[in-house]
């Protein structure tokens, strides 16, 4: 059966990341590895997920090079799973779906919360911009715009952005 993705889901970023961490079971898996479970029987048991479901996604995380699979034991050879930098990187991704989630609700209902390690004391994560360290949440400030390689189409939906300076009104102003 023919693709049905459009050329500008395949080169988008975050369709990408979605097909490799967009699935429900994959993103629990990251969760449990950040909390440091690495063998199949802790995620098995954690997660109360089916063998043969455990064994593909962790297959496609290791694939995807967000986990290693390494020997920890040679007989019988039993493997565990560690994030690699890659996947380590997903952490703020994760802490930050896991805020987004949490904000929604009532301080009494989360089940979960996110804690300065030394203080104890919760935190509420956002996204900043590493440069002004200004917050990312304002959808008028940032706007996504094509990139050096964007495809035709691509660049049809999101034209080349120029800083308002440069163009003389506003942030829309396209090149």
């Amino acid at each position: 059966m023919a693709s049905r993705i459009r050329l500008e889901d395949r080169e988008c970023p975050l369709s990408t990341t979605v097909q490799h961490v967009g699935e429900w079971w994959t993103l629990l898996i990251l969760h449990d590895a950040f909390d440091g479970y690495t063998r199949f029987d802790q995620f098995q048991e954690n997660l109360g997920i089916s063998s043969s479901m455990l064994t593909a996604r962790l297959k496609t995380l290791v694939t995807d090079g967000l986990l290693e699979r390494r020997p920890y034991q040679s007989n019988p050879v039993r493997h565990e799973y560690v994030l690699t930098e890659l996947g380590r990187s997903l952490r703020p991704v994760i802490v930050t779906l896991a805020a987004w989630g949490n904000s929604r609700l009532a301080a009494r209902e989360r089940s979960m919360i996110l804690v300065d390690a030394d203080t104890g004391e919760e935190v509420e994560p956002v996204v900043v911009d590493a440069r002004t360290g200004r917050r990312l949440d304002d959808s008028r400030a940032y706007v996504f715009a094509a990139g050096p390689s964007a495809s035709d189409a691509m660049r049809s939906r999101y034209p080349r952005q120029r800083p308002a300076a440069a163009c003389g009104e506003g942030r829309t102003a396209t090149a």
